[in-house]
């Protein structure tokens, strides 16, 4: 099975640790690629090829003024992203209380 673009599908747009990382910068709030540059000490075209990249999947929104761009996080497209992991939330929460369990018997 063809592996989906990265342009085209949300989890192959984060497989980039870079993106997620610009991601979890602009969660916050919007800020001018300079910021994203300064910030995460990345190259300037670095981080206009990874926010295309974003804003192509919808992970990211622009806003202009004048000649900058201001970028944002899209929460609402990164719902998809959320719920997939969350379907790994209570495995998880159940090997945490296996360890616990372990851990209080051990101390007992």
């Amino acid at each position: 099975m063809p592996r989906a673009s990265t342009t085209t599908d949300v989890f192959n747009a984060v497989a980039e640790s870079r993106r997620r990382d610009i991601l979890v910068y602009l969660a916050a709030c919007e800020r001018p690629v300079s910021d994203i540059v300064d910030a995460l000490e990345l190259r300037q075209p670095s981080v206009s090829k990874h926010l295309r990249v974003l804003l192509d999947v919808g992970l990211v929104n622009v806003r202009r003024e004048g000649r900058q761009a201001f970028y944002r996080t899209n929460g609402e497209a990164i719902r998809p992203l959320h719920e997939w992991a969350g379907t790994f939330e209570r495995y998880w929460k159940h090997q945490l209380a296996q360890i616990k369990e372990r851990a209080e018997r051990g101390n007992s």
